[in-house]
């Protein structure tokens, strides 16, 4: 009878867990429609869905998730690199460099710049920890800043300047990341030792790099045959754990493969030699749409979840730590505003406001957050002390930044209406 009863238990705990499951992406859905028509952020939704079920009413506790919160994170770095070679145009960046590169690299240094010193100097935090404080939370969010630009009257240039930054950002965050937690797992550190460790990664991300471009170009080479194969959507993502994985299994960084990988894939006709046609892979074919939407389906799971866990884990028990956030992130908005005053004056003043205000943080820096943790759990022992710290105040800044870009985005969406009243008045 007991067993009976306990059964009984279990089916309807698994039960209630698929409907939630399956409430969750219905919700993902409808908060993405509300996004395009009234640019309320779904991932701030889905945030709050977590806080609700986790902080507030205590259902969940993130405790609860440690056990698949690592391979999780994983997955959806996975997901999102893949995504983002796919969507990094060679053309494009050819075009819209220059701006590129002084919006993205000058902003990503002086935000990186401004939290090491907070981290350090007022949260007490190693320099190491706070290096990593700093590439987390540093880059913007493509899947906030792409839909809201879209929605607002700027310029093709500066669509596509945010859209390349918002790809280009997130890179930067996740090499300098991963860069620094191998750094990190040396002990008792020395200039000679850093020096080592500097070479090894650099090697390890040239190694993933060259891996991800052969398995790419392989992989383009093949898609014609392999989609002769039934059921054969699924074949590319499979592949795509492949190079993750010989890379991880190698001692390279499987991220930097994955993304390696999405960009030739993305962008066939860079890759196409004469070398191949003696291989038999000179019939190299780019993903069709379906595909693409089939991937992009699968990483809107994935953040459908990850950001509910996001908002679970937010620290509202802490105070101080979610206030560390709110500060950090009113400090990065601040240091956007001055480098945008000051640099990019060839262009209108309503095109450097938009620019200026598009610094939401997203899945990128929430994946990252977790993982000095879980190099720390991995370790057995804290190699980065402050690493809970960190993921939390990162956390807060997800949060603070998006809500903040959303209000900056509303009043200023006023603004340009009620300069176009003028203007037609004024004719």
């Amino acid at each position: 009878m007991a067993q009976q009863h306990e059964h009984f238990q279990l089916s309807n705990h698994l039960g209630s867990t698929f409907i939630v499951l399956g409430l969750l992406i219905f919700s993902a859905h409808l908060f993405s429609a509300i996004f395009s028509k009234r640019r309320i952020p779904d991932v701030v939704l889905l945030m709050g869905i977590g806080i609700i079920v986790g902080p507030v009413l205590g259902l969940v506790q993130p405790k609860d998730l440690e056990s698949i919160g690592g391979v999780f994170s994983s997955l959806t770095l996975l997901f999102i690199l893949f995504d983002s070679g796919l969507d990094l145009s060679i053309d494009t960046i050819r075009k819209y460099w220059k701006g590129m590169v002084q919006v993205t690299i000058m902003s990503f240094l002086i935000s990186m710049a401004g939290v090491i010193c907070f981290s350090h100097y007022v949260l007490h935090i190693d320099w190491l920890a706070s290096v990593l404080a700093g590439s987390i939370v540093s880059g913007t969010a493509a899947a906030i800043v792409i839909p809201l630009v879209n929605q607002m009257k700027v310029s093709e240039k500066a669509r596509m300047v945010l859209t390349l930054e918002s790809a280009a950002s997130g890179v930067l965050c996740i090499v300098i990341t991963i860069a620094t937690l191998e750094i990190s797992t040396v002990g008792n550190m020395t200039a000679a030792s850093i020096t080592g460790m500097v070479f090894k990664v650099l090697a390890s991300l040239l190694f993933a790099l060259l891996l991800g471009i052969v398995g790419g170009i392989l992989w383009a080479g093949l898609l014609d045959r392999v989609r002769k194969l039934q059921n054969s959507m699924f074949l590319t993502p499979a592949f795509v754990f492949v190079i993750y994985g010989i890379a991880e299994t190698l001692g390279y960084s499987g991220a930097i493969a994955a993304l390696a990988f999405g960009v030739v894939l993305g962008n066939v006709e860079y890759f196409r030699m004469p070398l191949l046609g003696v291989m038999r892979l000179d019939r190299m074919q780019p993903l069709q749409l379906e595909e693409k939407s089939f991937f992009k389906e699968i990483v809107f799971i994935l953040k459908t979840y990850f950001f509910v866990y996001v908002g679970i884990s937010i620290p509202f028990t802490n105070p101080m730590e979610l206030f560390y956030g709110l500060v950090i992130t009113l400090l990065l908005f601040a240091l956007r505003f001055l480098l945008l005053s000051v640099v990019g004056r060839e262009n209108t003043k309503s095109e450097r406001m938009v620019v200026s205000m598009m610094i939401p943080k997203g899945l990128v820096a929430a994946v990252l957050a977790a993982m000095p943790e879980r190099v720390n759990i991995m370790a057995g022992h804290n190699v980065i002390p402050g690493a809970t710290t960190i993921k939390y105040i990162a956390y807060s800044v997800i949060f603070c930044s998006i809500v903040i870009t959303s209000l900056l985005v509303f009043a200023t969406r006023r603004w340009f209406e009620r300069q176009e009243t003028t203007e037609k008045s004024t004719d």
